[in-house]
């Protein structure tokens, strides 16, 4: 793309000269002409009043792919120490939805050393057809062996979906793959439903900073290939059915891979685990202070529950880090979910409208968190949660 000034239509008049933000024009023997600062951004285009400033894109070549060639849908597992991340299990329970409106198969990607006894297992989510990748060495994560059998695979079996998880492993492979296979890959996403008529994966993600949510398609290439919050999506039910298994050994030295592991470190465990919880009480501005939030602490400890809250109450010191849920903390899926004081910005929304039950407490009554809510209770939370407490300890009052 470049701008173009016609020396024959130019006056000199120096319109553009002085609309250009940058200097990018300059006026050399009556004419005007772009320099170097040029950053295409237009606006001498519109400042010219002679109509000799013009923009020339490139063509873009799109490359047509054969979708009708691509069929079923793929969920990569990953794993560490032996043990598959329950992402792929939840992405197994999206994954079988969509494969039923499409009417193909459901795989399950393993890149593994030692799985054999546990593929049994693994047929019982709804899987129809399990492909292990076998290899000693793959039972440590490789980024470069990853993408090198992934993208071999799928070239041999075209897919026409691969879901994959958004942890850190998922979010290193997945890029690298979709780039060698010249596939659209959307990062991160909260949302996945399908067009029946054009067969295109709908993935929806926050963007501009989480203030909305955007649904991107890739209609001009396959696979579709989207990475997933952990949580977003329920595990999916067990059930017993015939699954095909194929087993693909590989045969791979450590000078093959051009990383090497020189040592696994475990990062300290932490007490808390929101991903897993079933029970949650959140907490946001409208608690007003650090004192305050031991009310919704103590609720917490009331329920059995564990203790959450907004960016917000992070960012003023309120509760830890690993406790924020929401588009830049975790995302949850428990039985309840109590939100206090929390207004219900999209961020916080992203990371909690799956719960099975939501109850928001807000004196606001316009307040977004009570469109998403189950229940909602209209009230200042330092008067309603008192209540609530005094409530819940007369039901087991040996235990306060």
């Amino acid at each position: 793309m470049s701008i173009i000034i016609d020396d024959e239509l130019c006056t000199g008049c120096a319109a553009c000269l002085d609309i250009c933000p940058y200097g990018g024009i300059e006026i050399v023997d009556n004419k005007a002409v772009i320099n170097e600062k040029c950053n295409l951004c237009g606006a001498c285009i519109e400042a010219c009043l002679v109509e000799a400033i013009i923009l020339e894109r490139e063509e873009i070549k799109v490359e047509k792919v054969d979708i009708s060639q691509y069929k079923g849908i793929w969920v990569i597992a990953e794993h560490y120490k032996n043990k598959i991340h329950p992402v792929a299990f939840q992405l197994l329970g999206k994954g079988k939805e969509i494969a039923e409106l499409l009417e193909v198969d459901l795989s399950l990607i393993i890149l593994g050393g030692n799985f054999d006894d546990q593929l049994e297992e693994f047929c019982q989510y709804g899987t129809d057809e399990i492909i292990y990748v076998k290899s000693p060495i793959l039972k440590d994560y490789y980024s470069d062996l990853y993408a090198n059998i992934l993208t071999e695979l799928i070239l041999e079996k075209k897919p026409e979906i691969v879901l994959v998880g958004a942890t850190p492993t998922g979010r290193d492979f997945a890029p690298r793959v979709a780039k060698r296979l010249n596939a659209g890959l959307t990062a991160d996403c909260t949302g996945l439903d399908i067009d029946l008529k054009t067969r295109n994966l709908l993935q929806t993600r926050p963007t501009y900073g989480g203030n909305i949510l955007a649904t991107i398609r890739t209609p001009y290439n396959r696979p579709q290939m989207a990475t997933v919050r952990p949580g977003i999506f329920k595990v999916a039910e067990k059930l017993k059915k015939k699954v095909r298994i194929t087993k693909i050994d590989y045969k791979f030295e450590k000078e093959d891979a051009v990383s090497k592991i020189v040592k696994i470190v475990d990062r300290k465990k932490t007490p808390i685990n929101l991903e897993d919880a079933e029970v949650i009480v959140a907490g946001g501005r409208g608690v007003s202070s650090k004192e305050n939030f031991k009310l919704i602490e103590e609720l917490a400890k009331v329920l059995g529950a564990e203790l959450g809250g907004s960016r917000v109450t992070v960012e003023l010191n309120w509760i830890a880090q690993e406790r924020q849920i929401g588009q830049t903390g975790k995302t949850v899926s428990p039985k309840l979910y109590i939100a206090c004081g929390i207004s219900g910005a999209i961020q916080h929304l992203v990371g909690m409208q799956n719960s099975e039950i939501i109850v928001a407490i807000n004196k606001d009554p316009n307040a977004p968190i009570f469109k998403v809510a189950h229940y909602g209770i209209v009230g200042d939370l330092h008067e309603i949660v008192p209540v609530l407490i005094e409530e819940l300890k007369k039901i087991k009052p040996d235990e306060y």
